[in-house]
């Protein structure tokens, strides 16, 4: 039976197959018996490489150990509000810090938590569609939808599938942290695949 640790671009986590692209966590999310508890524990959320020093976790879930939590892409885990990690994306960590503009994981962190929720609930974000980069996710008929070029292509755990034009005008209600919008049209070229192949 599939665990509940994948995330969507909304930040919710449901119990699906796939596995994903991104590895990453935002603390302790389950009980003694693996039971999700709690959306969040600390406000670090980060996005991690799958492999990294030939570290392995079995199994996962681990009482009093932080959640594993897989995302479909780098995209993905933009939109739910996570960074790159410090340790295992070091070099991304040092470039990320650049083109966010602040310093100070402590600092980063903080803005990311006001930006993605409102209290319990997710926060959008009304931008402009001319305005979304290549990257970011909009919710569009209660589904998350990736922006890419003059496309929306509609998320599933397993990868990208229906398209649809990306309307020319109007706002659309971004997924993505504006933050981290930013960051995306900065250029941002992450170690850790950024669209997962589907897309």
């Amino acid at each position: 039976m599939p665990l509940r640790n994948r995330v969507t671009p909304l930040g919710e986590l449901i119990a699906v197959p796939e596995r994903g692209l991104v590895y990453g966590n935002r603390g302790c999310l389950h009980d003694a018996a693996g039971r999700i508890r709690r959306d969040y524990a600390v406000k670090r959320w980060i996005a991690c490489r799958l492999r990294f020093r030939d570290w392995h976790r079995s199994p996962l879930l681990q009482p009093g150990r932080f959640t594993e939590l897989f995302f479909l892409d780098e995209a993905t885990a933009f939109a739910a509000g996570h960074r790159p990690c410090a340790l295992c994306r070091r070099e991304d960590y040092v470039r990320f810090q650049d083109l966010y503009g602040e310093r100070g994981a402590d600092a980063i962190d903080a803005r990311l938590h006001e930006e993605r929720l409102e209290g319990k609930q997710r926060r959008l974000h009304r931008i402009p569609y001319r305005d979304l980069p290549d990257g970011a996710f909009v919710l569009l008929a209660g589904a998350p939808y990736l922006v890419l070029g003059a496309e929306l292509l509609e998320w599933t755990p397993g990868g990208y599938t229906a398209r649809r034009p990306r309307p020319a005008s109007g706002d659309g209600a971004a997924i993505t942290p504006p933050s981290l919008l930013a960051v995306l049209r900065a250029g941002w070229e992450p170690v850790v695949p950024l669209l997962h192949p589907s897309a």
